[in-house]
């Protein structure tokens, strides 16, 4: 499992001691950390396919002051797609108007015929980039289709693509699309958020000690400056973990 950590705000936080908390994970998860950052229309992402605390550069990065309104940060435990660059989140990608698109995903796709084409136009192998391909191909739709580009639009499209690949898939996600901070889950205990006072962190497991409750499963919440501005209607596709499901999966990747 990798672990999620997205930060909205209505003004800059300090956002070292989260990180450090945070990248003080990596022991379980060695395969790759991702940091985002997103202030004044430019987006900043940094990653390596190390173990977070054997990355000099990302202690460099934590020693001096980190303050942002929005931000995203990842470490992987890989399950699908070796150890590399390019298989390591956040992931971005640019629809046909320019906005940049980022997500970052925790879980596993056993069945989706629908992203089973992007194996050949991805730049690595994971199931996650997948997944980005195929919501920037359906926003492109929206925008060729009924040259619709509201907030609201995008929601709808997002809100869809999570209800269709939720299905028989773990499918917890944070998303940012220049604006708007879109969430995720449908495994029970894999997503947390503290909600107070004009400040939105999301993260797999709480970073302090006060304030956190569980985000609720099998439903998108949009925040948008700090403040939750969307909640999608509820599905029924819970995902429970099963050990066979993931034998196969791996025996399937690996050819044996």
């Amino acid at each position: 499992m990798c672990e999620l950590l997205g930060v909205s705000s209505d003004r800059e936080i300090e956002l070292n001691h989260l990180l450090r908390t945070f990248y003080g994970h990596s022991a379980e998860h060695p395969n790759g950390w991702g940091l985002a950052f997103f202030d004044d229309g430019n987006i900043s992402i940094e990653r390596e396919p190390i173990k977070a605390s054997d990355s000099f550069y990302l202690r460099s990065r934590l020693t001096g002051e980190l303050k942002s309104s929005r931000m995203m940060a990842h470490i992987r435990r890989a399950t699908i797609g070796e150890i590399c660059y390019e298989n390591t989140h956040p992931f971005s990608s640019k629809d046909i108007t320019g906005r940049t698109w980022v997500l970052m995903h925790n879980g596993t796709i056993f069945e989706a015929q629908d992203l089973a084409r992007y194996q050949c136009s991805q730049k690595g192998t994971t199931d996650s980039e997948r997944i980005l391909l195929y919501l920037t191909d359906k926003i492109n739709d929206l925008y060729r289709d009924n040259k619709d580009t509201t907030e609201e639009a995008r929601i709808r499209v997002v809100d869809e693509l999570v209800h269709k690949l939720s299905q028989h898939n773990k499918l917890n996600l944070l998303i940012f699309d220049g604006d708007n901070f879109y969430v995720h889950k449908n495994e029970e205990g894999t997503l947390h958020r503290y909600d107070h006072n004009g400040i939105a962190i999301l993260s797999t497991h709480p970073l302090t000690r006060e304030g956190w409750e569980e985000v609720p499963k099998n439903r998108l919440f949009v925040y948008k400056d700090g403040r939750q501005i969307y909640a999608g209607k509820t599905h029924d596709n819970t995902y429970i973990h099963n050990e066979e499901n993931m034998k196969a999966l791996y025996l399937g990747y690996s050819g044996l």
